[in-house]
Formats: structure tokens, sequence, C-alpha cells
């Protein structure tokens, strides 16, 4: 079946990415890419430069998700599929607005559109919390022993509550929502990714964190394949397994800054001021307490594993840095000894 499908936050890597990789599709007759600035343009030779996905014949459209203007958009092209990937993290004066507001008004748009037929969202693991009283792995029914109440991971779990609310009203729409581990890989620009960017990693005295990881090459596949099929409900999206903050640290070969909790905070917030890595109270309930999600729903349902595993989605982001990913033979020694008995 031929479809029209509306890409948000293309603007961004992963909108960009998979904007381009639905209109490569010959079963989709036009893909609409909107944000509230134009995408980066990709090099003159086809490649794409730093920040610039080819967008293929996505045609992109300048407007708001905060605006009713995009309820003109779906309308007058005849959209039949909502990809919603335009949540920000950062920065936090605009996040809540964009993030809340802008879900509101695009499934507000969709309800009323008589045409919609299959909406897709982008959430995280982040509604999971971090706390001490996390059970070793969260499935997608768990409900968190803390729900977070402030930031990116507050906002994802309002926009998630929009979209159930959504569901039942428009029984006849196929609505899936997937809940993405951190991203990792070449391409990626996260606080996350910045913090491990850094010459000196500062922790947290006393805690080593579970961490987990999904490749964006795997997030934009079952991102198109959610596009493409039918698979209604919320899954954990992410690669098989999880590295110790401390394996992560060995593997990238940089010295860490053990540091008691309130002064990681304020580290984090001196570093923000300066263009330097910005830790979120959430972030460092992170970096204390970690977070693992089980994603046997997703590989039941969609008969599919990402290739990445969490510790191979790490590494290719450290190769992008131009770092060994193993951080020196040690720490390749190291390295192979936990993967081996990790099995």
């Amino acid at each position: 079946m031929t479809r029209t499908v509306l890409v948000t936050g293309v603007a961004r890597h992963i909108g960009a990415r998979v904007a381009s990789v639905l209109a490569s599709d010959p079963g989709i007759s036009r893909v609409i890419g909107v944000d509230t600035v134009p995408p980066p343009t990709p090099a003159r030779d086809g490649g794409p430069a730093p920040g610039g996905v080819p967008l293929g014949r996505t045609e992109f459209v300048r407007v708001d998700l905060r605006s009713p203007d995009i309820a003109q958009v779906i309308a007058a092209a005849d959209i039949d599929t909502v990809v919603h990937v335009d949540l920000m993290s950062a920065p936090r004066a605009l996040m809540k607005e964009h993030n809340v507001i802008g879900t509101m008004q695009l499934l507000g748009a969709c309800q009323r559109s008589p045409l919609i037929r299959r909406v897709v969202v982008r959430s995280t693991t982040e509604v999971y919390g971090s706390s001490a009283r996390d059970p070793a792995v969260f499935t997608e029914d768990a409900e968190p022993p803390e729900t977070p109440s402030h930031g990116f991971a507050k906002d994802a779990v309002e926009v998630e509550g929009y979209v159930r609310g959504f569901a039942r009203r428009r029984p006849d729409v196929t609505v899936t929502t997937l809940r993405f581990a951190d991203f990792m890989g070449p391409g990626v620009d996260s606080p996350l990714t910045r913090y491990f960017g850094r010459p000196v990693l500062p922790t947290v005295l006393g805690f080593d964190p579970r961490l987990q990881f999904v490749h964006e090459d795997d997030g934009v596949e079952v991102l198109r394949r959610v596009t493409m099929e039918d698979h209604p409900g919320t899954y954990n999206v992410a690669g098989d397994g999880v590295l110790l903050l401390s394996q992560c640290v060995r593997r990238a070969g940089r010295p860490t800054m053990p540091l008691p909790s309130p002064a990681f905070g304020v580290l984090g917030e001196l570093a923000g001021r300066v263009g330097l890595a910005d830790f979120s109270p959430e972030q460092i309930r992170l970096m204390c307490h970690g977070r693992a999600v089980d994603t046997t729903r997703l590989a039941d349902e969609l008969g599919w594993k990402p290739k990445f595993t969490t510790a191979a989605a790490f590494d290719d982001f450290l190769r992008s840095l131009g770092r060994d990913a193993d951080g020196g033979p040690l720490a390749a020694l190291i390295g192979r000894i936990e993967e081996e008995f990790g099995r």
C-alpha cells in the first residue's frame, strides 16, 4: 500500500535518517519532513556533511509543532502515517513546551484527520526513571518505583499519556510507542555522547551504574519497520546486554574523577555554562543507579533484534571519535573476558 508519511524533527540526526530511509522505499508515495529550521545541507558529493543527511525525495516544510499550522500540513498533503521523533532533551528552557505542547498539537491534528491510519512515537526508557529500588530489568508493563518528576523524563511520561489518550479516541489508528535506550553511533550528539567525549570522565563516588545503548542504525531500522507494518503497543528498544560505567571507561581509555553526587551535579552545571557536558538531575540519577530494560516483546512481535549489542554500539561510537574501541591492550583483554563471562 502506498503511503504519505509525515516525519517530525528532520533537522536533527535521527529524524533526518528516518526520513531518508523512508523516502528511498518505493512503497511510500511521499515523505513530508517538518521542523522549525531547515535540515543541514549534505555535502555536494551526495555524502553526508557533518550534521547533514541526504534526504532524497523528502519534501521539507518549515512548521512549528506547537502551531495549529501542523494540522494544515497534515490535511493538505493527505497524510496517512505520522512518525513523531521530534522530542528534544535540550535546551531546557524550550524543552517542555516543544515536547508536550508540540505533541498535543500534533495528536490533535491527527485526531481530526480521517485519513490517519498509523502513528509512531519515539519515546525513551527514561520514563522508568533511575533509583536504588529499580528492578533488575524493566518490562514495558512495569511501574517505576519513582515516577520521573522533572526534565526530559517527565516530558516523555506526559507525551506517552497523551499518546494513550489518542489511541483510545481513535481505535481505528495503529499507534506504536518505542522506548529507546540512549542512542550511540557516529552521528549521535547527546549529553551522554558528549560526556564520553571528554578527556576526563567525572563519576559519582561509590556507584557503578549499568547502562544500555541502542545503535543509531538499529534505531532507524526499527522506526522504519513499525512505519511500514502494523505493530500496535509499546516496546523497549535496546541492544543486547549492559555495560557498567567502569567498563565504558576502560573501553574509552579515559581517566575518571570520582566525585560525591552533589559535587558531580555542580560540576555538570559549571561545564554546561562553558559549552561542555551538562548534567540534568535525571542524568545524575542515571550515573548513580543506571537502568536496564527487557526487549523480549520487541523481538517476539517484530521477529527482529538489533544487530548491535550495547557493547558494539558503544565501541562504534568510540571509533567515530578516532579512539581505539578497546582503550588499549589491557582494556581489550579485560573487555574480552567481560564479554565471554557475560554470555
